[in-house]
């Protein structure tokens, strides 16, 4: 039984893990915000100010390696290691709660803002239980290959079904997905923007234009964020990226040395960022 309960623990785990790194790694390169999303967010705010962003990309790393240990080299340490994050995790969220009840756990990134409460703890000991199950079975990728079964399925959905309702995450997303701010209104970091230009055709038609690849101004209108480029021969090139979408409009303007636009933003054509 302990087995068969630990092959279904094993893969919520590892999602879960995955899913920790990766909001960490966001939130860690999340710029945006005033004070900067670290120092909103959970442990890290127990470290000082200068180490929070190198603590939280430490965390993410860490919690990718467990991942490759257990899965990919099915290294009986990295089980070990895991029930030992759970378990210091159970103890830092208790911690937290006592010493900056106005802080979030940062366990799923920013979207884990709010003050660590009883259902955060029991979520983490809900886990750290779960990872002993997996640790004490011993249980790899082969044993859950092999040990799929409607018995393991249940128990997946038990573990899955309790997480959630441990998660005050799962309201937080709800509530933003009901009440979302326009677009002009929500936080958006320059270096998002800057990026999703890099890789869209409207850069790699102009680029060749530029005197640099840097940008030496740039300003946010509403849901559009601006970038100016010196250009060949005096010129300036604007780019206009627009903030919202997974593939955002992208305008370019061409300004002349007299101040007079050569491509006039107005009657660019609007590129969609490709990959």
């Amino acid at each position: 039984m302990l087995v068969t309960a630990a092959v279904g623990a094993l893969p919520i785990l590892t999602l879960l893990l995955i899913m920790g790194g990766v909001a960490k790694l966001f939130t860690a390169g999340d710029d945006g915000g005033g004070q900067g999303a670290t120092s909103r967010l959970g442990p890290a705010v127990l470290v000082p100010e200068r180490f929070r962003k190198a603590a939280m990309l430490a965390c993410a790393v860490g919690e990718f390696a467990l991942v490759a240990g257990q899965l990919a080299a099915d290294l009986a340490v990295a089980r070990l290691l895991t029930v030992a994050l759970f378990a210091i995790s159970t103890y830092v969220l208790w911690d937290l709660r006592r010493r900056r009840p106005d802080v979030g756990c940062g366990c799923f990134g920013e979207v884990s803002s709010a003050p660590v409460g009883l259902r955060s703890l029991a979520r983490s000991t809900v886990l750290t239980g779960m990872a002993t199950a997996v640790a004490v079975a011993d249980v790899g990728v082969a044993d859950l290959v092999a040990g799929v079964s409607w018995t393991a399925a249940a128990w997946a959905a038990g573990y899955l079904a309790l997480l959630l309702a441990l998660s005050p995450e799962v309201e937080e997303i709800v509530s933003r997905l009901r009440h979302r701010a326009p677009c002009e209104e929500r936080p958006a970091p320059p270096g998002r923007a800057l990026s999703r230009l890099r890789s869209s055709a409207a850069w790699r038609t102009h680029v060749a234009a530029l005197e640099s690849v840097e940008p030496y101004d740039s300003w946010r209108e509403l849901c559009w964020r601006f970038f100016v480029f010196p250009g060949q021969g005096g010129a300036e090139v604007v780019f206009a990226v627009y903030l919202s979408g997974r593939r955002p409009t992208i305008r370019v303007a061409v300004v002349g040395q007299d101040g007079n636009p050569v491509e006039p933003l107005a009657e660019s054509i609007a590129v969609s960022a490709t990959r």
